[in-house]
């Protein structure tokens, strides 16, 4: 009972964020949405920053769990933003409160999962330094958080699928021909 009452907080929470910004949420929207007690509440979460952050972390550790590896950082890429695409409502509005540090953190984890496990993945067969290694996986991380935080910025208006899929195919190689040049630096 306790696993699916925190369950229906969390589900409030979302739906709540969906429609309406974070600081018009109140504790007593969400148990009066989800048919309990404050005291509920209250006893699974200290307030609502710390249920939001709950949510925010247990869909970054299950993201991280569920992408175990690819050849391909679009398929991470999107893996990163599904979350926001099905909650868009509710994760601007976490973006634009006092609370956005929140999702950064999320992202920028999702950001470097995503480049470390890309960059491993594709790096067998390649003699170059772990520094150099850390470094593309670094530069990768940058541009994936960077290229999600503009379209956050932006208010989520353009469609991000197409412009990762457009990136990646403009990038396509590129990290081979890095992993090349670091190989070729250290004959």
């Amino acid at each position: 009972m306790t696993e699916f009452t925190k369950q229906a907080i969390r589900n409030s929470c979302i739906k709540l964020l969906n429609e309406k910004p974070y600081n018009q949420i109140t504790v007593k929207d969400i148990v009066e949405d989800c048919g309990i007690n404050r005291n509920s509440f209250y006893y699974h979460y200290h307030d609502l920053p710390s249920l939001i952050e709950e949510i925010v972390k247990d869909e970054a550790d299950r993201l991280i769990q569920n992408y175990s590896g690819t050849e391909s950082i679009e398929e991470g890429l999107n893996a990163a933003i599904s979350f926001a695409l099905q909650n868009k409502k509710a994760v601007l509005h976490i973006h634009q409160s006092a609370n956005r540090e929140m999702y950064e953190q999320y992202l920028w984890k999702m950001c470097n999962h995503v480049s470390e496990t890309f960059v491993n993945m594709i790096s067998s067969g390649y003699s170059i330094s772990e520094q150099d290694k850390q470094i593309i996986i670094r530069f990768h991380k940058c541009e994936c958080f960077g290229l999600i935080m503009d379209w956050l910025n932006s208010g989520m208006k353009s469609d991000i699928t197409d412009n990762i899929h457009r990136l990646c195919e403009l990038r396509k190689g590129m990290t081979m021909e890095m992993f090349r040049r670091c190989e070729n630096e250290n004959k």
